[in-house]
């Protein structure tokens, strides 16, 4: 893991060693966020053009283990947040973090579905913080297996199971009273955007909308194995499910256009960088074929935003998306020459076009949805 000079003393044994250990268990990553976390929040990127905030010192972060235990709660410059674990009907423990303003109300309840390999705790980090600075809550949370959550880093046996996840947790959150009545819309990233479309179809009527950045309904085609590969791969799952085998290519490079941005994913100390698990691929190509052609099911209110130079995931079936699904509320926007990263890796102009285009967008369905309820 390379991380520009001076960055981390080079006779800092113990940071390297927590960096360099095998992160497929949830203690190691939950130990190597929290001895990067400072640095993850200092780095030069716009996201993080933020007034820092006061971080717990938690020197038993990894072996801490409890139904529900905040271990973050700290007002900065009027946002709240809070972090927490909580064990699901599944019997395992899930990394929450909420964003709030100190000052109002929030006009809306905004929920966070990360992309493949990712977590809500670094590059989300400074999108959340800019959506309550215009006055939204904001939830996430890492899936099993994936950033602090409990799991083998990355594996998804079961698609759906993860998508049940998610709604269980966002669910009970949504029947808290302090966030009952609010207007709730899904975000999605990426593979999370085929989460986000996935609890739409499960939950006809619980979301006031979605964002979906880039969302997963189908890989480019240079990300995808050739057929005869694929047959293979699928056949390999019944056997070694979990053996990360499957070729791909590097992903930063395909989904950062700014090269300065780029070097930041090195930043990202727990998110996957390994080959992709044979399951896990799998189940991620059988989501993609069945949201290709359940387009037409999707009705709530869509903003859907696309880079026209995403290798991939594929911009053309986003615009499919628009043009097939049954919303009457739905927009496309498509970013010239942008890659994947719409947030985290384009230059800052088409950065701040993007957000500013979320919020507009957030603003307006939480008027109409408050206006509609008064």
């Amino acid at each position: 893991m390379k991380f520009p000079v001076g960055v981390i003393d080079k006779n800092n044994e113990e940071l390297h060693k927590v960096l360099n250990a095998k992160m497929d268990q949830v203690n190691a990553r939950r130990l190597a966020r929290q001895a990067f976390k400072d640095i993850q929040l200092g780095i030069d990127h716009i996201l993080f053009n933020l007034p820092p905030s006061t971080f717990v010192d938690l020197t038993n972060f990894a072996h801490i283990n409890s139904f529900m235990l905040t271990v973050l709660q700290t007002p900065c410059n009027g946002l709240k947040m809070k972090e927490s674990f909580e064990v699901n009907s599944r019997g395992l423990e899930i990394f929450c973090k909420s964003w709030l303003p100190t000052a109002s109300r929030p006009k809306a309840a905004v929920f966070y579905c990360h992309g493949y390999g990712d977590t809500c705790t670094f590059f989300f980090e400074g999108i959340a913080r800019k959506l309550v600075s215009s006055g939204y809550g904001v939830f996430a949370m890492d899936y099993p297996g994936f950033g602090l959550s409990e799991g083998l880093h990355c594996y998804i046996p079961s698609f759906d199971a993860i998508v049940d996840d998610v709604m269980e947790q966002y669910s009970k959150i949504k029947e808290n009273p302090e966030f009952h009545s609010l207007p709730s819309f899904l975000f999605g990233q990426s593979m999370g955007g085929a989460i986000a479309l996935k609890m739409h179809l499960k939950q006809r009527k619980a979301w006031d909308g979605a964002i979906l950045v880039a969302p997963m309904c189908k890989f480019a085609d240079d990300m995808v194995p050739p057929k005869f590969l694929t047959q293979v791969l699928i056949g390999m799952a019944n056997v070694l499910p979990k053996l990360k085998l499957v070729p791909q290519k590097d992903l930063a490079e395909a989904a950062f256009r700014d090269l300065k941005k780029r070097e930041m994913t090195a930043y990202n100390v727990v998110a996957y960088k390994d080959k992709p698990r044979v399951l896990t691929a799998v189940q991620m190509l059988k989501t993609t074929q069945e949201i290709e052609c359940r387009l037409e099911e999707v009705s709530l209110p869509l903003l859907i935003l696309h880079g026209e130079a995403d290798t991939v995931t594929d911009p053309s079936v986003s615009k499919a998306l628009y043009e097939k699904a049954s919303s009457s509320d739905k927009k496309l926007k498509l970013y010239k020459d942008a890659y994947h990263s719409l947030l985290e890796g384009e230059p800052d102009e088409m950065i701040i076009q993007v957000l500013s285009d979320i919020i507009s967008w957030l603003d307006v369905h939480s008027f109409k949805h408050s206006s509609s309820s008064s």
